[in-house]
């Protein structure tokens, strides 16, 4: 019997992640957020940004947590030390942990999540088996505070907690969308 690939790998092939259509949706979010994105190496950024969760056992998790290093190498040779940054702090665990500001990459990121249509988003993310991971982490991990499930009840518990994330990603976008530093952009 063949073992399933780790979250990480299958949310880049199948998931939230997917290595074709979430760089397209960052794209659409930057471009609502900040104007269409004329530089190449934005479209970059949008691309590889999230390669790291390959292979990775989950994504919230410690490991998944590294996700962005690989990104950021792949930026910080192609293009500067400015762009690495751009990409690393694409995570507000990053910035917070390094002390530093996120990047408009980590808005457009979030912003991505909100606009991607939950006809497109859920089944992804059912397919994959990452929303296992998220539905916990919104019960009793680092998300409970947050509520993202207030008012489920068994069989719509999905589908409250996108309406809700989508609620909070919202408000957090509209908050930090002309704070976040601009790195290499």
């Amino acid at each position: 019997m063949k073992s399933r690939p780790p979250p990480g790998t299958l949310t880049l092939l199948f998931g939230a992640h997917q290595f074709l259509l979430h760089p397209l949706w960052v794209a659409a979010a930057w471009t609502r957020l900040y104007g269409f994105p004329l530089d190449p190496r934005l479209w970059v950024a949008f691309t590889v940004h999230d390669w790291g969760y390959w292979g990775k056992p989950n994504l919230d998790g410690p490991e998944g947590e590294t996700h962005v290093e690989l990104g950021a190498r792949i930026m910080a040779r192609l293009f500067g030390r400015d762009w690495g940054e751009f990409t690393l702090y694409h995570s507000r665990y990053y910035a917070a942990r390094n002390g530093r500001a996120i990047s408009r990459l980590c808005v457009a990121d979030k912003y991505a999540a909100v606009i991607t249509p939950s006809w497109l988003y859920l089944p992804c993310v059912r397919f994959t088996g990452e929303v296992n991971e998220y539905l916990h982490e919104a019960r009793s991990g680092k998300y409970a505070a947050l509520s993202l499930l207030d008012g489920a009840h068994h069989g719509d518990e999905l589908r409250v907690w996108h309406r809700s994330m989508v609620r909070v990603l919202r408000r957090w976008v509209a908050a930090h969308r002309h704070t976040a530093e601009r790195y290499g952009s």
